[in-house]
């Protein structure tokens, strides 16, 4: 064998700073009966042979792994990125790291990647909404590791949850509209099942809009999740159309908010004088848009950040566990009173 072209070892590093390779992998494990002075020595010697501590060979041992498993349904979406980022940080503090499943939407599909990544001994599995198939839910009720849900305040939560009322927060722009003055009031999006936040949300309008005796079948449908910008304006085209009368409308989404804005604009139509338009999620696009959204900020990083902990407390056996229920942000800006 051409030992020049061989990986460099725990071995060599042992070797090379005179302790033996079971001192090495506790230094690399973090270990506490390994000195600061031993452990620098350790890890500056890996990296002056560009040493990568392979950690599949332990985890395998001691049946642990480094990392949780998190489920998102879109890749794209910058909501479900910081709730991805917030979690990580929290998680950084222990060396441990996020494996991100991508559903599209899908429960059969977040079925299988339950599946696979369940395989694979996860510290704890995030899933993004309180919905899944009945086999998705067995398997995190037997997989005996930390399961929480987000996004989401599910009926009959698996382990714990933190997340919101979707639904509420709708119910709670709708009744920030009728104060203000707003009765025709219609709602874009949430018209596919796949999206089961985006479909809470509308039955929010649909529930506070009947409680304040107005009429709710204002109701334009968007498409597929995730709501893109060309369909928020396709549907806004729409709405116009069919219900000209419209003094506001609460769009599922910032994206599909901005594009019934653009709409708008297209149509010479003055927003907000003319007709007040709303999204969803405090995206950076509304804040810069002409005129600014108004929108709901559901604290994404927040949610990320409080998973996080919420999973470290119940690895320590932390006494007094609870779920964290997050309260959505109204935010008024230039797009409505």
């Amino acid at each position: 064998m051409n030992h020049r072209h061989r990986p460099p070892t725990m071995a060599d590093i042992a070797k090379i700073t005179g302790v033996s390779p079971m001192t090495v992998s506790r230094a690399f494990k973090g270990g506490s009966l390994v000195s600061k002075e031993t452990r620098d020595a350790i890890l500056q010697a890996a990296e002056d042979l560009g040493y990568v501590f392979d950690s599949t060979a332990s985890n395998l041992r001691s049946q642990k792994s480094d990392f949780v498993a998190v489920t998102i349904p879109s890749i794209n979406n910058a909501n479900f990125a910081d709730t991805v980022g917030g979690l990580s940080e929290v998680l950084a503090s222990r060396n441990m790291q996020t494996l991100l499943g991508y559903t599209n939407y899908d429960m059969q599909e977040e079925e299988r990647l339950i599946e696979q990544l369940l395989r694979r001994k996860p510290q704890a599995i995030v899933l993004t909404g309180g919905k899944h198939t009945a086999r998705g839910r067995k398997m995190l009720s037997q997989a005996r590791i930390p399961v929480i849900e987000t996004w989401d305040i599910p009926a009959d939560p698996i382990g714990h949850y933190v997340g919101f009322s979707n639904a509420g927060a709708v119910r709670d722009m709708v009744s920030h509209f009728v104060a203000v003055g707003y009765s025709r009031i219609a709602f874009i999006g949430g018209d596919v099942g796949r999206d089961t936040r985006g479909s809470d949300r509308r039955v929010g309008f649909v529930e506070a809009m009947k409680a304040h005796g107005l009429d709710a079948t204002r109701l334009i449908a968007a498409g597929q999740p995730p709501i893109s910008m060309r369909e928020g304006a396709d549907a806004m085209a729409r709405l116009l159309e069919q219900f000209p009368d419209t003094q506001a409308v609460i769009c599922v989404s910032d994206l599909s908010a901005f594009g019934a804005l653009t709409e708008c604009q297209r149509r010479g139509v003055c927003v907000p004088d003319q007709i007040a338009i709303a999204g969803f999620g405090d995206y950076e696009i509304g804040g810069i848009s002409v005129p600014t959204l108004t929108t709901i900020d559901a604290r994404a990083r927040d949610i990320g950040l409080e998973t996080g902990r919420l999973i470290l407390d119940i690895l320590d056996n932390a006494p007094d566990i609870g779920d964290v229920t997050i309260k959505p942000q109204l935010i008024l800006r230039q797009s409505s009173r």
